[in-house]
């Protein structure tokens, strides 16, 4: 079915053909050429990351976190159970224990109060999902870490430009916390490059072994440094490095940033001002944002009371031609790992599975089919 409106249109800036093209001219179409370098500095400059490596995928970069910080078979790793199964397969498949958290009962992020209760002798990391761009508690999430000589992982794929606020007002951009974090650059995020993503390595110790995971698991980078006078075989890794195409395609994102963020925060900003009165009448949640969190207007979504209203309002809007979804099924009831979860009831992330409903937002999406949106939701 063709919609009138879709849940989702990726952005084209315009300058997509002329950075590619760029890419054709000088014929340099494998990884780590000019659009990779300078999409890299692109985030160490304006976040203030860490050493940023581009990757295929936001899953290439959490799978060169979970080699990076060493999991091994009997590593446990506390994952949230309402996000996508990335943030959970890469520490699966190095042979990591995955214990499940549950969100908090004011927004589907996981509950960093209950993180230390799960905290065992074999505990190595805690990787942290800011849901809809969101920021987590990092602030409680560090000082956790901090006790008991943790690894923290940002997996911040929804959460480019936005940022964490400390109490004296000051703030840090997400993706800058942990000792690594994962950005995803694909064509459902704010900044796409189709498929895409982004490891920061915040942790010095660990980005001359990056490197070398990123570049196959030899010492190439360090070759083309000068630092040695040929590369040889010296550790595990694989190909995770994207094309000089993606990478153009991104860097042509990047360069619209403030542009796209402007844009959908204004439609984000619509829906909250159009839904709010219908919300509170009718016993539905509309997408929180906490005070210590900025707002990047990744996803807009409500929460229903049961799952048959989330339903019934996902049919309606079908009807006129408008695509809403649901999100995450629980990862610890999902049929690949029901059997190995501990049995623990993960309440909040369930309601979220059954309830959630999110509404189209992207940057073409005008203010007239916002509004047409809106009346058909609260008529």
């Amino acid at each position: 079915m063709e919609y009138l409106i879709p849940f989702n249109r990726p952005f084209l800036t315009g300058k997509e053909n002329e950075f590619v093209n760029e890419v054709f001219r000088t014929r340099n179409l494998s990884g780590n050429g000019p659009f990779t370098k300078k999409s890299q500095a692109f985030f160490e400059n304006r976040f203030g990351f860490g050493k940023c490596l581009l990757t295929t995928s936001c899953t290439d970069a959490l799978e060169m976190a979970a080699i990076l910080i060493d999991i091994k078979p009997g590593d446990e790793v506390i994952v949230p159970s309402y996000t996508f199964v990335s943030s959970a397969n890469p520490f699966i498949l190095r042979g990591a224990k995955i214990v499940f958290i549950d969100s908090k009962n004011n927004h589907p992020s996981l509950d960093e109060n209950q993180i230390e209760s799960l905290i065992t002798k074999k505990t190595k990391a805690i990787v942290v999902v800011h849901y809809a761009g969101t920021a987590c508690n990092m602030e409680l999430v560090m000082s956790i870490a901090a006790k008991y000589k943790l690894y923290v992982i940002e997996d911040a794929a929804q959460a480019i430009a936005n940022n964490y606020s400390f109490s004296d007002k000051s703030k840090k951009f997400l993706g800058s916390f942990g000792h690594l974090a994962t950005f995803s650059f694909h064509e459902t995020k704010n900044i796409s490059s189709g498929e895409g993503g982004l490891l920061v390595i915040n942790d010095k110790t660990l980005v001359e072994r990056a490197e070398i995971i990123w570049e196959k698991g030899t010492n190439r980078n360090a070759f083309f440094k000068g630092i040695v006078d040929k590369y040889n075989w010296v550790d595990v890794g694989s190909s995770f490095l994207p094309s000089e195409l993606i990478a153009a395609l991104l860097y042509s994102q990047l360069q619209s940033l403030d542009e796209i963020q402007k844009k959908r925060i204004a439609i984000w900003n619509q829906y909250k001002n159009g839904l709010k009165e219908w919300a509170l009448l009718n016993d539905v949640e509309i997408s929180y944002i906490p005070e210590y969190s900025g707002n990047n207007a990744h996803i807009f979504y409500l929460i229903f009371n049961t799952s048959e209203k989330r339903d019934n309002l996902i049919l309606k809007l079908k009807n006129k031609g408008i695509l809403s979804v649901f999100h995450y099924l629980s990862l610890h009831k999902s049929p690949y790992y029901k059997d190995k979860h501990d049995g623990r009831e993960l309440v909040n992330s369930d309601r979220y599975s059954d309830c959630l409903l999110r509404l189209p937002l992207f940057v073409d999406l005008t203010e007239k089919e916002v509004t047409h949106i809106i009346n058909i939701i609260v008529n």
